[in-house]
């Protein structure tokens, strides 16, 4: 193989089936990827949120708003049965 492999060979999910067929050469590989740039110091940190955990938050958020909902509707609920015993 020539001194630069062929870049459709590099991609690091098919390497290895390239490298088992003997379409790239392990050295031609080793070679490429020691020539990559570190590039570390411009990664950022992802946080993910899974779909079930952003229907919670919705879910909690309208909870929320239904308790404040009886809270206030409880104290008039106790006013009109005081009123009406008396």
């Amino acid at each position: 193989m020539a001194d630069s492999a062929d870049p459709k060979y590099l991609d690091k999910r098919t390497a290895d089936r390239y490298l088992r067929s003997g379409q790239l050469d392990e050295k031609a590989y080793d070679r490429h990827l020691k020539g990559l740039p570190d590039v570390a110091e411009k990664s950022v940190p992802v946080e993910t949120l899974m779909l079930d955990d952003v229907n919670d938050d919705i879910d909690e958020d309208e909870d929320e708003d239904e308790d404040d909902l009886e809270d206030e509707g409880g104290d008039e609920d106790t006013e009109d049965e005081g009123s009406a015993s008396a």
